[in-house]
């Protein structure tokens, strides 16, 4: 057996909603969001800036509708209105189908661009 850290869910061009140096860091992200694609609270993502150069990894717990906020230290690299993709990894010596989608700018599914996905 050989485990694999292998793509379990990206979320792609989600637009930050805030920044909030002044709370323990991690990632508010809508909670309908995260279950979408198979997130839980606490778990280990990554933050990658579409627009610049910032790259973080801290853990998402869900919030509100529509919300993607970055908190504590994280906060420091990121500004409201800035784009990102959010994504998760697994440990696993199974294939992994990953869920991926693309969110419009209220951080809303536009589409599903999963593998062998076909409609959107």
């Amino acid at each position: 057996m050989r485990l694999k850290q292998l793509l379990k869910a990206k979320i792609h061009h989600a637009t930050v909603t805030y920044a909030n140096p002044d709370y323990v860091g991690s990632i508010e992200i809508d909670g309908e969001l995260l279950k979408r694609v198979g997130i839980e609270d606490g778990e280990l993502v990554h933050v990658w800036a579409v627009d610049h150069t910032s790259r973080i990894v801290t853990y998402a717990f869900s919030g509100p509708s529509g919300v993607v906020g970055l908190n504590g230290g994280a906060a420091h690299h990121f500004s409201a209105g800035d784009r990102v993709v959010i994504a998760a990894f697994c440990m696993t010596d199974e294939p992994v189908e990953p869920v991926v989608v693309l969110v419009n700018e209220g951080n809303q599914v536009v589409r599903d661009m999963s593998p062998f996905c076909v409609t959107g």
